[in-house]
């Protein structure tokens, strides 16, 4: 699926100050700000903590057209970003309109093209308040690629969202015992917010997920501890909503929910009903 280089977990409100602008904190006419969020999409474990060390960012600039091999190989064209703060983050903190900052800065106006997530080797999961580490691939040592393919415009100020999908990029493996971490990530520019919104209740069906799938792409997020739940950067489309609260609770399936370009649904509120 093309959105799922994504998701693993969201898809979640994002901070109201994050829009593309042209304030006056803008770079100059001939680049671009960019900010860089992580958010998250939960699953049933307690804590997932990763060590996210920096971000690699691979911009084409206007008028330049290379060979994507040649682009891959010369690593002097990746932007680093270090990620300054000193302990690791809990993604399921990320949930509910809550989103992490893991850099900004300016580039050349022109398409950005890949971007890489580098971690550290510190990453754990908190279940039934024991903590397991996490196995995590060799890939990691020169960074976790999505591709992204955004253009930017000089002048401009954006926010780029990577959506850290838990619930797809754990793996627990059989009767080894051991955690993997297999990130299912993506990521898009923040700049015209679509997708859907809604609410479902009561809370005692907590944990609750909500699915949503067109038949070709498919979207995950859990509701935060008011019910309420958003998922941003969805294509438009027709797609089924599926609600899975816990096991005494029943599933619900919402068919025929319109997402359009430049937009958020509102999806009507739903009540949950034990089984």
């Amino acid at each position: 699926m093309k959105n799922i280089i994504s998701y693993f977990l969201i898809s979640l409100l994002i901070l109201a100050g994050m829009s593309c602008s042209s304030d006056d904190e803008n770079p100059t006419a001939g680049s671009a700000k960019v900010n860089f969020y992580l958010v998250d999409a939960p699953a049933s474990y307690d804590e997932v903590w990763v060590e996210v060390l920096a971000l690699r960012i691979k911009i084409d600039e206007e008028g330049i057209d290379e060979d994507d091999d040649e682009e891959e190989d010369d690593e002097s064209e990746w932007i680093e970003i270090a990620y300054d703060e000193s302990k690791p983050i809990n993604l399921l903190d990320l949930t509910g309109g809550n989103s992490e900052l893991l850099g900004t800065a300016d580039f050349p106006e022109g398409d950005i093209d890949q971007l890489r997530l580098i971690l550290g080797e510190n990453n754990y999961v908190i279940k039934n308040g024991e903590r397991f580490d996490l196995k995590t691939p060799s890939a990691q040592q020169s960074g976790l690629k999505i591709k992204i393919d955004e253009e930017i415009e000089g002048g401009m100020t954006y926010d780029l969202v990577i959506d850290f999908d838990v619930a797809k990029s754990i793996v627990e493996a059989g009767n080894s015992g051991n955690i993997i971490l297999k990130p299912v990530l993506r990521a898009f520019l923040d700049e015209i917010s679509q997708g859907i919104m809604g609410q479902v209740n009561p809370v005692d069906a907590q944990a609750i997920q909500v699915t949503a799938n067109d038949g070709e792409d498919q979207y995950n997020t859990f509701v935060n501890e008011n019910g309420n739940y958003k998922i941003t950067g969805m294509d438009d489309g027709t797609y089924s909503i599926t609600i899975t609260p816990n096991e005494f609770y029943l599933p619900i399936v919402l068919e025929g929910v319109v997402v359009e370009d430049e937009k958020i649904t509102t999806v009507e509120p739903v009540t949950l009903v034990l089984k």
